[in-house]
């Protein structure tokens, strides 16, 4: 179920703004299309699960409005998000990061 983004509206593709960004990923979990799945905290956590191994992180968004995500012991990466749109409703996200070529993307379960 997709949870506090009543009022927001959106184009397929477009970025999800820095005032959105907290709300666009704490909406729902999101379900990959390997089948991963990946929840978000509005304190900051996120855990991943994938083929039963669940793994736990933090998430953040920087001074310039990417979405970060930190994975202990040292993985870090940050993100550019997109809406993902069907029929004028949200659906999810599109995560890129254009320097490492980065491309995936989450439906809101």
């Amino acid at each position: 179920m997709i949870k506090n983004l009543g009022g927001v509206s959106a184009e397929d593709g477009a970025p999800v703004p820095l005032e959105q960004i907290s709300a666009a990923v704490t909406a729902g979990d999101l379900v990959y299309s390997d089948g991963a799945r990946q929840s978000f905290d509005p304190g900051g956590a996120t855990r991943y699960v994938e083929g039963g191994r669940q793994t736990e992180g933090t998430w953040s968004v920087d001074e310039s409005g990417r979405f970060c995500s930190f994975w202990p012991p040292s993985f870090r990466a940050s993100y550019d998000l997109r809406w993902m749109v069907d029929e004028g409703r949200i659906v999810g996200l599109r995560f890129s990061d254009l320097g490492s070529g980065t491309l995936f993307e989450g439906r809101y379960q």
